[in-house]
């Protein structure tokens, strides 16, 4: 077997083994918790003979490693059971179903940020290297450690000031439905999409170009820049390339954030994707939309760290061309 198939192999089956590990974390974690759904509806004045005829209704008295099982069997078909906040115990929604529109709000939020911040941060970070140490340089450094030292909500609250309140062009809450057409829901989304660009541009911005001026001096590009090759073809040809491995790895980091670190940046626009529906969740105790919505969280943030290890792995020539 090819080293590099080998290799994907072996860290696709480690993906799998942590999904695990992290499903059983989040049940467990959940199982914890003081109170329940049950207390929650019932109230205070609800006896214990009535607290337990209601989880029986719900199968909540069955052991815990029992429901465990059950979960994760339908979770892996794609079945998360069924979510009873805000209805009585005969009419059931499915989480599936509530979770879906949510998930496309998010990934359709989590695109538009990365659309933009992906190639703009590897332009800015191709530049910065290319004319290091210059005003441009610093400047866009400044920016950059600016915009990292601040919070997620913080930007949030600046921009709905300064375009929502003071300029009046985009919404302050970006609230989407179901039939929203698409340029209107890219215009209520635009906010949130510049708030989570501007968080994650900067990491990508400074890994990159940290990574082509370490190639730089490398003695290829001193070859390639003898021979009269101009600074944007070593740039291009030359140093980005072989700076995928790293890069890639920070894209996958700021990319698994877009979807799993949504959740402020939603609860402060208002805007109707999962990290809300979580928030909303864990408010009602609805337990089963909570485990679902996290098990979605870690199996996309393991997915994209797989796929960087595959990108590294792929564009290592030590494992491409093994000896």
């Amino acid at each position: 077997m090819h080293p590099v198939l080998r290799t994907v192999l072996q860290r696709l089956g480690l993906g799998i083994v942590t999904l695990l590990a992290v499903s059983v974390i989040i049940f467990s974690s959940l199982e914890m918790l003081p109170g329940g759904y049950a207390e929650n509806v019932l109230g205070q004045s609800a006896t214990p003979e009535t607290v337990a005829a209601f989880k029986r209704d719900l199968g909540l008295d069955r052991p815990a490693t029992v429901r465990y099982f059950e979960w994760i069997g339908k979770a892996v078909q794609g079945d998360f059971g069924s979510s009873y906040s805000g209805l009585s115990g005969s009419m059931k929604r499915d989480v599936s179903a509530t979770i879906a529109p949510r998930l496309y709000n998010t990934f359709f939020l989590a695109a538009m940020a990365a659309v933009i911040a992906v190639p703009l941060s590897l332009l800015l970070g191709a530049m910065a290297a290319l004319y290091r140490n210059s005003w441009f340089d610093r400047i866009v450094n400044s920016v950059t450690l600016t915009t990292i030292a601040m919070p997620e909500f913080f930007i949030a609250y600046i921009l709905v000031y300064v375009f929502a309140v003071k300029l009046r062009l985009f919404y302050p809450n970006s609230t989407v439905s179901i039939g929203t057409p698409f340029v209107e829901h890219v215009y209520r989304a635009a906010l949130p999409a510049l708030t989570m660009t501007l968080v994650i541009i900067a990491h990508m911005m400074r890994m990159t170009r940290a990574a082509i001026i370490n190639l730089l001096a490398s003695p290829y590009i001193e070859m390639a820049q003898l021979k009269g090759v101009s600074k944007s073809d070593v740039i291009r040809h030359h140093a980005l390339p072989n700076a995928w491995a790293p890069i890639a790895t920070v894209i996958a980091f700021n990319l698994a954030y877009l979807v799993v670190g949504v959740v402020v940046v939603e609860v402060v626009f208002v805007y109707p994707g999962i990290g809300q529906l979580m928030v909303d969740a864990v408010s009602s105790r609805d337990m089963p939309v909570v485990q679902a919505c996290a098990l979605i969280f870690a199996a996309t943030y393991i997915l994209l760290n797989l796929l960087a290890d595959i990108v590294s792995i792929v564009t290592n020539p030590r494992l491409l061309h093994p000896k």
